[in-house]
């Protein structure tokens, strides 16, 4: 009949999209190649690798430079960056620390497979991982963006005491605490969903995906403390290494994570066993002021420090003043 024909014809044509989309993605992954920066392969120099469940993690270990005995300071990154965001406050913040900062699977250095199942819970387990392999037993974190969700599972295992190893305090820098007050950006939304996402992993070319990465920085950033072409550089460098830019529709249902968690991951901030600080660039569109607000709503105990001219990335356009307020934070 017509309408059994027009119905096959209709599966054929989905069916012959959908492989122009697999083999094109397959060439175009095989003609993508991404030379790491200067800056970039500088940062990979001064680290190294670990294997956590067939995976490589990249991660550097920074010694005090103090003569005396000084704590740790686990260091978690936000999406779709990497640890090399904590380059701006790491030298200075030696000088109280020995600072840790790890890449999260699918990010920076670390391995980025495509049809992994990527969770908050692991990557929690990553970071506690390389701190079991450094010999750490109790360390203090500051983490921004997917980081702070990273930070909340790692809180509500020391809150539930399954965690293994000493939480002292934890700093938060601007990210999706609270589900209700986060506002994503459009493409975040479109990644996120389960038939759009693929797809525009799959037929966008890297030229396009590093534009649109561009404009949403742009967007994120404070008005005054815009990313320099340099600095986007050595962010999309770490994006797209080991073909991270076609993960992203996968690394990036942490937002769905959020959803499902959120009881727990509220609980664990409202209920913490550790003292907490909240550093909010309120320009943020994301995450800025209103999360600020409902932080100070929910944990009255926690201490706020609003940086009125600054947007999504404190530790980039503010490092010194994050530094005074984690130091201000440790002394009080």
């Amino acid at each position: 009949s017509t309408s059994l024909t027009m119905a096959i014809s209709t599966l054929l044509a989905w069916s012959l999209a959908a492989m122009s989309l697999v083999i094109g993605n397959n060439l175009l992954r095989l003609s993508e190649s991404h030379k790491l920066t200067e800056s970039v392969a500088e940062w990979a120099s001064s680290g190294e690798f670990m294997q956590f469940n067939g995976h490589a993690i990249f991660f550097v270990d920074k010694p005090s430079c103090s003569k005396s005995v000084v704590p740790t300071l686990l260091l978690i990154h936000g999406f779709p960056t990497s640890s090399f965001d904590w380059i701006p406050v790491r030298n200075e913040l030696t000088k109280w620390f020995r600072v840790v900062c790890v890449d999260s699977l699918g990010f920076g250095l670390s391995d980025k497979p495509r049809h992994h199942t990527y969770s908050i819970g692991e990557q929690a387990d990553i970071h506690v991982a390389v701190l079991r392999r450094l010999g750490v037993t109790s360390f203090h974190a500051m983490a921004h963006d997917y980081g702070d969700t990273v930070a909340q599972e790692i809180l509500a295992r020391y809150n539930g005491g399954s965690l293994g190893m000493q939480l002292k305090s934890l700093v938060l820098l601007n990210g999706g605490l609270f589900p209700e007050a986060h506002k994503p950006l459009l493409i975040q939304s479109a990644l996120l969903n389960p038939y759009m996402g693929p797809v525009l992993m799959a037929i966008l070319p890297g030229p396009a995906l590093q534009k649109a990465t561009a404009r949403s920085f742009s967007r994120i950033f404070g008005p005054n403390t815009q990313p320099s072409h340099e600095e986007m550089d050595n962010y999309w460098c770490l994006i797209a290494h080991k073909n991270g830019h076609r993960v992203t529709d996968r690394t990036i249902t942490y937002m769905a994570d959020r959803v499902l968690h959120q009881n727990r991951w509220t609980a664990a901030l409202v209920e913490s066993r550790v003292k907490l600080l909240f550093i909010n660039g309120v320009l943020d569109p994301i995450s800025g002021a209103h999360m600020a607000d409902r932080f100070a709503e929910l944990v009255p105990d926690g201490m706020v420090v609003r940086l009125p001219d600054i947007g999504h990335y404190p530790q980039v356009e503010a490092p010194d003043r994050v530094i005074k307020a984690l130091l201000d934070f440790h002394r009080k």
